[in-house]
């Protein structure tokens, strides 16, 4: 063989071991996902937990990297990326998908779940699958919930005790038509807005009120200037973790797999690490001089008849708020 043969297989061979050994990188694939809520929230760090399992079991094929603190836009900027595909993931309120898919106005009817315990049992059954499976259709495939905790109303100038001390009230609610119709059955005013305008808008005065979880009271920082926390317990509403059902067309039988069976294992991960932040987040408040209310429950439940009969449409609907509530 000539010198300008044995250097042109050379090359060549020098080729081909380049091309495999880039072979598998150039399989690999890192998906986006987005949170509004800060690094430490407990649905930032389980969405992690699922990537390092992802990362392992794919064999470093597919990766995950959470964007937290809503450094993607809003939640409403994050559905929008998923359902087109130019982001894969995101941890988004169900409440967020009610305009979507009907059917997760569902679980964030108000009162519906009797306890935690009573939220797990449903989500962790054929009801919570098909749950997940609802917006499919629009384009999201459902991969789990996570906890949100009970959400409860908090004011800036007076505390609320009973369905009364709500009227007139401006609230700052999700930009959800249940969570308006549910205010607006109390006796209030609601106010939709995106969850990172509220601390401006309660600390001026432009609404009088909010209602969220003890821990995004406490991480947003509404308790410096929403002191009363009033235990109304009004809603479970579940977070959904959605993915791009562009995306998800794409992948593997194998790989979608793994996807959903890791999402699967970080909710109970989720749910220890809620359940601790949720006694954090409480004891940092009243440390700070927030004033934990109890209310008169019944009298905000037996306002709550309108908002069923407007919302719970469909046979479907009805049959899954039966079968909730059957759950022992």
């Amino acid at each position: 063989m000539s010198h300008a043969a044995r250097a042109a297989f050379a090359r060549g061979a020098l080729a081909l071991a380049t091309l495999l050994a880039a072979a598998p990188a150039a399989q690999a694939v890192e998906f986006r996902s987005a949170d509004i809520h800060p690094d430490d929230y407990p649905t930032v760090l389980a969405v992690r937990h699922m990537a390092e399992l992802v990362k392992e079991r794919s064999n470093g094929k597919m990766t995950i990297r959470v964007y937290s603190g809503s450094k993607l836009g809003s939640e409403d900027d994050s559905i929008e990326q998923v359902k087109l595909g130019a982001l894969t993931m995101a941890r988004v309120s169900s409440a967020a998908m009610h305009n979507i898919c009907p059917n997760t106005r569902v679980p964030s009817l108000p009162f519906l779940f009797r306890s935690t315990d009573h939220l797990h049992e449903v989500l962790d059954s054929d009801i919570g699958t098909q749950l997940l499976k609802a917006c499919e259709g629009a384009g999201f495939v459902g991969l789990a919930w996570y906890d949100s905790g009970s959400r409860s109303m908090y004011t800036r100038n007076k505390p609320i005790k009973t369905l009364a001390d709500a009227k007139g009230l401006k609230i700052r609610v999700q930009q959800s038509d249940l969570s308006v119709a549910m205010v607006e059955a109390m006796g209030a005013n609601a106010t939709p807005m995106a969850m990172g305008e509220v601390y401006t808008s309660l600390k001026t005065g432009l609404v009088d009120a909010a209602e969220n979880n003890f821990p995004s009271y406490e991480s947003a920082h509404h308790y410096e200037v929403a002191k009363y926390y009033s235990l109304t317990e009004h809603s479970m509403t579940p977070e959904i973790l959605i993915f791009s059902k562009r995306q998800w067309d794409k992948l593997s039988p194998q790989d979608q797999k793994i996807l959903r069976d890791a999402a699967q294992e970080s909710v109970p991960y989720m749910r220890k690490l809620w359940t601790e932040r949720e006694a954090k987040s409480r004891a940092i408040v009243e440390k700070a001089g927030a004033q934990i209310i109890e209310v008169d429950k019944a009298s905000f439940q037996n306002a709550m008849k309108p908002v069923y009969d407007r919302f719970v449409t469909t046979p479907e609907m009805k049959d899954l708020v039966q079968r909730i509530q059957a759950v022992q």
